[in-house]
């Protein structure tokens, strides 16, 4: 054997390797669901590379798993005949380079998560130190020689080019030195019930090295004969004879296969027991828990295809990483051909789990052409719909929907943006607590129900937490009128709701933006709105020129009952929550805030008792200093109750720490040094010069 070189793992695997084994999990069984599963995707790989090039697998055309126990050495081996590792796969994906989910999933168990998530990270292999004090990996690529990777997870490994050892034709043999305690997994019945219990849907034959002992007679001396008297037609043998007989017992080796079933997807739906569901669609995710819901069908006429659609209990940690663009394996004719294929299913789709079978697409298909296949398109419409099928499946049970919502929603938020075909669909699965849901989730087509009579628009209202929202001073006169309002407090809601624009042939209309109108106002209400707003112009006048371009204009509200002032946005500007989500994106271009930046109304209460006297000061001197204060001071604290942030928090705390002086009856001039570095309550041309009078 050639000399070993030695390698030090990478931090991020060293720590993950260091909390398995030292792990107190008692189900460790699921190692050797991971090993089976990664010999799967080997095969899988070698196979699909065939379909373009056959040679590929003229030195071994046989794809198989075995499995060999070995009690004398406590060892056992998981063999496959798949693509095999060059020397830079071993020391990259086996040691130096972290994996995608390596962190996470270390973090995950530090958090207390349980080790059977592993699979779900993309670490699997690591999980052979479970049940292992050794792990030696033997392997063999098409474009490489042999070698061997070995490693007691101490912090090092060693990776040898292997010139002695038994040599494979391709593929990979993974030998584990059990610990002490784990040599129930060298015994046959054990490990057939795990390859049962966790791998019987493996698509490729998985073999176990069974032993089977016989006994067999055997004479001192074969070849003489007996000697025998017969008397009367009866044979008698002597006893002489008797004790040279003896019995012997023969050992013999044989491949038995133990995964018999025939794929799951073939099969009627009704033979099905939700246990064989449970257990294929853990082989097939390596999921730990059991799903939420499967949808098994199949499509005949101009294209034929089987599928098993599963939904998991829970989001992945990949959810919107793009490089993990799907989860649903596509086979040809019972062909593995690939598990990533954009076209087969939108992003938005991408937590859903799943098989498609087709008869119809050509078994040497390659990525190229399968992305211009118009029978693919056909087969990932198909799949869309039978996903909301199974959606609103869900939606019967109302805990179960629940689970789903809180896991999924995002993601059916981002199908209203990118299906337009089924965003109807989609739009009726949305829930959203609201003014009237009393704590629960209410859909769209409830709210509608319960819509007063007369009233044309459902109401809605974004902001950053549904706590920061059911307060709002936008909700005062919809909830005084009667009118349900639903939260939209998801990021995703504004851009959603954007593509919504109506539902049920009713308009969405944002309770923070202009064009607030209520339908159910009297002619008398009508008209003293009217005398409000003439009563109250010259304010509005006055307040604008004070405020400047901070505003676009400043109207009589007909939307706030309780508070003095409110900021609202256009019709079909952004919202404050919008333009709190486009400042917090990292790559913003400050330099574009022009365009972004939200033109603002403010709107004022007519019954206020802070407006009333405002007026009247206004009316006597609009450039008294107390007018200016009070309707800056108002204009930052509407900001801040209307969602938006404050350029200037140092000037707002100077506005705020004036104003308390005057309610405590503090001369100004008596603490001009601590107020030295605060601005003065005028506009912006004098403070400079105020300050330099006091000092």
């Amino acid at each position: 054997m050639a000399d070993a070189e030695i390698f030090a793992f990478q931090a991020e695997i060293n720590q993950l390797l260091g909390l398995i084994v030292n792990t107190f999990y008692s189900n460790k069984e699921i190692f050797l669901r991971e090993l089976i599963s990664n010999a799967s995707d080997a095969l899988a790989r070698i196979s699909f590379e065939s379909l373009t090039d056959k040679s590929k697998l003229d030195a071994q055309p046989e794809l198989f798993i075995r499995l060999v126990p070995d009690k004398a050495d406590k060892t056992l081996s998981v063999i496959d005949s798949g693509i095999g590792m060059t020397k830079p796969d071993l020391v990259n994906y086996l040691g130096t380079i972290a994996r995608l989910g390596t962190k996470e999933f270390t973090e995950a168990l530090q958090a207390g998560a349980d080790v059977s998530m592993i699979g779900k990270f993309g670490v699997g292999f690591y999980s052979a130190y479970l049940v292992a004090e050794k792990v030696v990996v033997t392997t063999k690529h098409d474009d490489d020689e042999q070698y061997i990777w070995e490693s007691q997870a101490d912090g090092s490994f060693t990776v040898t080019r292997d010139v002695n050892g038994e040599q494979l034709v391709r593929g990979t043999k993974i030998t584990l030195y059990l610990k002490e305690r784990q040599l129930e997994y060298l015994e046959e019945r054990r490990i057939k019930d795990l390859v049962k219990k966790h791998s019987e849907f493996i698509s490729y034959p998985i073999y176990f090295w069974t032993e089977k002992t016989t006994e067999k007679t055997k004479s001192d001396d074969e070849d003489d004969e007996p000697t025998r008297e017969e008397e009367g037609g009866v044979e008698e043998v002597d006893e002489a004879e008797k004790k040279s007989k003896k019995k012997i017992k023969e050992v013999s080796h044989e491949w038995q296969l133990i995964n018999k079933q025939n794929p799951i997807w073939l099969r009627k739906p009704e033979e099905i027991t939700k246990e064989e569901y449970a257990s294929f669609y853990k082989s097939l995710t390596n999921d730990w828990e059991d799903h939420l819901a499967v949808k098994h069908f199949s499509v005949e006429g101009q294209l034929e295809f089987r599928a098993i659609l599963f939904v998991p209990k829970r989001a992945p940690f990949y959810l919107f990483d793009t490089r993990k663009m799907n989860n649903i394996k596509l086979y040809v004719r019972r062909v593995f051909i690939m598990d990533n294929c954009e076209e087969l299913i939108p992003e938005f789709l991408g937590f859903v789990e799943g098989v498609v079978d087709s008869d119809d697409l050509p078994l040497n298909i390659s990525r190229e052409t399968l992305q211009q296949n118009k029978l693919l398109k056909v087969i990932r419409n198909n799949l869309v719909k039978k996903c909301i099928e199974m959606f609103n499946e869900i939606a019967e049970n109302k805990e179960d929907y629940n689970k789903f919502y809180e896991a999924f929603s995002k993601n059916l938020k981002l199908g209203i943006q990118e299906d337009s075909r089924n965003k109807i669909k989609l739009t009726d699965l949305l829930r959203y607590h609201s003014t009237k849901s009393g704590g629960e989730l209410t859909s769209l087509k409830d709210y509608v129900k319960r819509m007063k009579e007369g009233q044309k628009d459902i109401y809605y209202i974004t902001g950053e937490s549904q706590k920061a929202v059911e307060k709002s001073e936008f909700l005062e006169r919809l909830k005084k009128r009667g009118y349900e309002v639903l939260f939209m407090v998801d990021a995703i809601d504004e851009y959603a709701v954007g593509q919504l624009k109506e539902y049920d042939g009713k308009k969405l209309v944002s309770a923070t933006k202009e064009g607030l109108k209520l339908d159910d106002e009297t002619e008398e209400e009508k008209k003293q709105k009217e005398e409000k707003k003439k009563y109250f112009e010259n304010l509005c006048k006055v307040m604008k020129e004070i405020l400047g371009d901070k505003v676009e204009k400043v109207v009589v509200s007909d939307r706030i009952f309780d508070s003095p002032c409110c900021l609202v946005t256009g019709e079909y500007g952004w919202t404050a929550n919008m333009e709190r989500i486009i400042k917090a994106q990292v790559l913003m271009d400050n330099g574009m805030s022009f365009y972004w930046s939200s033109k603002k109304t403010m709107e004022i209460n007519p019954d206020n008792g802070i407006m009333l006297e405002l007026r009247k000061g206004a009316a006597a001197d609009k450039n008294d200093k107390s007018v200016k204060d009070t309707v800056l001071l108002l204009f930052d604290i509407a900001l801040l109750t209307s969602g938006f942030s404050l350029d200037d928090p140092n000037t707002f705390a100077a506005r705020i720490h004036r104003m308390l002086k005057l309610g405590l009856s503090i001369d100004e001039g008596e603490t001009a040094e601590d107020d030295a570095d605060m601005p003065p309550l005028e506009e912006d041309g004098g403070e400079e010069s105020r300050m330099e009078e006091v000092d």
